[in-house]
């Protein structure tokens, strides 16, 4: 017997040690594989991103910012940065050492919060007491650049692999980018004329001026700077058919282009912005007609878009009173596409007279609209726009069509040449068709949302100008600018979906419910209000026309419907019940399938297995 219990002993010791083995050697075969099986793929990184770790030019470390202690009541707080802390990590492994990455916990009045404040990370104040929530990334590279996140908001969780990569890619590739303006408006500092004083540059362009490395193209220039990496392309009403052709081979061959069109440009003056007649004959159309055509894309320089939902309330000489412009449109989140990195996250972006684009039904290339109308919203010719003294007179015959026209989008994709052959600009160096990964462009269907006056204030303080924005004008321009300034590997990175999975099928059940629950409530509304007409015309047919004292049918049409009204409520209390029921009853086969379900397959596993077991065990004996 002691030498069974000393065998026995014996055996699970060496069990044991087999198990610890096999868990070790396991966790050293496969150290750093993973299985991701979540549908929208949470915890795997893009193709874009791993090709940006892979060409990292210029070892970067990243230092991430939390405060541990101020978002220990913040669960969800504390679960997006475990998430983000694992993105980060997996990011550092596909580097091949490249990328390091430290986490850092800037508790109260210690160094550590010091330096966060130092890399000017924003710090969110949480409950009464003094502590402040750190949730940010710093980065910086061997040459002393630096680039923060100052914090990372999980409302935009969608976007934080595009925001890292963005990150990384600028401090890995330092080198400066050069932004092209071509433009036929007076967006640069200069003189006014009509003023004679010194012009002040738009703020827009003060702005890409501040990011970018901006120089002057001309329309006439023969080609385009070596170095250029972006072209802006500013109400081009007038150019040549050769440069046309310098665009068209620009773009072809991998190079990015914005595009600002319009059908009436109330910031065009004309020739001489100093004739006294400038401002009233002030107003033109642009259009790129070949190269829009060649890149699958429809373009009316002779209408814009009128929309009652966003029209903006406006001062008219013409009437006492303010009065909605169809042509001046603040359009909100709900046009804005809050899948694309350009348009995500703005609250307001205001437009004037603009014109729309359409893809084309053979086009090629990918259409994706960023701003849009309501559904509120008609075509009207620009011509109207020319002497309109009143802005109710737009409203004459206009009719809502019900569609959504895109007054930005972005173009990309496989697209050929809009011009045969270069033999005729002296390019032996023709492109007939794009690069692999296609053209890149961003175009805007209006340029007086680039003036100040529609998104920006000017004001003087104390001898300096201070620019207040009331609109997203600028931070949608220079977000194109900037997305369509990266690396293809950033500009293809994916939009993650949100991690949060809500309870579709409760909601299902909410939805149908209240759905019925608020068809006997209107049911319940009408009845009371026949029953409300009924009595009415009852008084008014009697004959003493008495209003104190009812008759018998009065009296028994009340009664019926308080008896009515009493049967309608006791139905609404079912539905509400009933919907509580299913919900209740959902949740309790969810909690049977999480609690019972895994212990119930495990132990039918070991049944199996050992009713196999004695199986074999009968079978050596017989």
């Amino acid at each position: 017997m002691k030498r069974q219990k000393l065998t026995a002993g014996t055996t699970l010791l060496l069990l044991a040690a087999l198990f610890l083995s096999l868990v070790i050697l396991s966790g050293l075969a496969f150290k750093g594989l993973r299985l991701d099986l979540t549908e929208n793929q949470q915890y795997t990184l893009s193709e874009g991103t791993r090709s940006v770790l892979a060409h990292m030019q210029e070892p970067v470390t990243l230092y991430m910012f939390f405060s541990e202690a101020a978002s220990r009541e913040l669960p969800q707080v504390r679960s997006y940065a475990r998430w983000v802390q694992e993105m980060l990590d997996d990011m550092a492994a596909h580097s091949g050492g490249k990328l390091t990455v430290r986490r850092i916990d800037p508790v109260p009045f210690s160094p550590q919060e010091d330096e966060a404040a130092a890399f000017g990370l924003q710090a969110v104040p949480v409950g009464t007491g003094i502590e402040s929530l750190y949730f940010g990334i710093a980065g910086t590279n061997s040459i002393d650049g630096v680039q923060i996140i100052s914090f990372l908001n999980p409302s935009k969780q969608a976007f934080v692999e595009y925001d890292l990569a963005k990150l990384i890619a600028g401090l890995s590739h330092p080198e400066p980018l050069t932004v092209g303006v071509l433009s036929s408006l007076n967006m640069e500092p200069g003189f006014d004329m009509s003023t004679q004083q010194p012009r002040a540059p738009w703020v827009v362009y003060e702005q890409l001026q501040q990011l970018f490395d901006v120089v002057t193209v001309s329309g006439e220039a023969d080609q385009f700077p070596a170095d250029l990496d972006l072209l802006l392309l500013v109400h081009p009403k007038a150019l040549s058919e050769a440069m046309q052709y310098r665009i068209d081979q620009f773009v072809l061959a991998g190079g990015r282009l914005v595009v600002f069109l319009d059908p009436f440009a109330e910031a065009d003056l004309g020739d001489d912005p100093s004739d006294p007649m400038a401002r009233l004959n002030a107003g033109s159309s642009s259009s790129l007609a070949p190269l829009l055509e060649a890149w699958g894309v429809a373009y009316d320089p002779l209408r814009f878009i009128g929309d009652q939902r966003y029209a903006l309330e406006v001062n008219s000489t013409a009437s006492a009173r303010p009065v909605r412009h169809l042509a001046i449109l603040a359009m909100g989140r709900e046009g804005m596409n809050q899948d694309d990195i350009v348009s995500a996250d703005l609250e307001a972006v205001n437009v004037s007279s603009a014109g729309w684009f359409e893809p084309l039904a053979d086009a090629s290339t990918t259409f994706t609209p960023l701003l849009s109308s309501s559904e509120n919203a008609a075509p009207l010719d620009a011509s109207r726009l020319r002497f309109l003294a009143n802005p109710d007179d737009l409203q004459a015959g206009f009719q809502a069509t019900g569609d959504r026209y895109a007054v930005v989008a972005r173009i990309a994709g496989p697209a050929g040449s809009a011009f045969a052959d270069g033999s005729g600009y002296g390019d032996d160096q023709y492109r007939s068709e794009a690069i692999a990964d296609g053209i890149n462009v961003v175009l805007f269907a209006d340029t007086d949302m680039l003036t100040d006056r529609l998104w920006v204030s000017r004001q003087n303080f104390f001898g300096q100008t201070v620019t207040n924005a009331f609109a997203d004008n600028g931070s949608l321009v220079v977000n194109a600018v900037d997305n369509l300034l990266g690396s293809d590997d950033l500009i293809a990175i994916r939009t993650r979906a949100s991690a949060a999975r809500p309870f579709d099928r409760v909601e299902t059940l909410r939805l149908a419910a209240e759905g019925e629950y608020r068809a006997t409530e209107e049911r319940l509304n009408q009845e009371l209000a026949d029953t409300e007409r009924k009595l009415a015309d009852m008084q008014a047919a009697r004959p003493d026309g008495s209003l104190g004292v009812l008759n018998d049918a009065q009296a028994e049409e009340i009664q019926r419907y308080v008896d009515q009204r009493t049967g309608l409520r006791q139905d609404l209390r079912a539905v509400q019940h009933a919907l509580d029921k299913d919900i209740d009853a959902l949740g309790q086969r969810l909690t049977l399938l999480n609690v019972l379900l895994m212990p119930a397959l495990v132990i039918l596993v070991a049944l199996v297995l050992g009713g196999l077991r004695r199986r074999r065990r009968e079978a050596a004996r017989s």
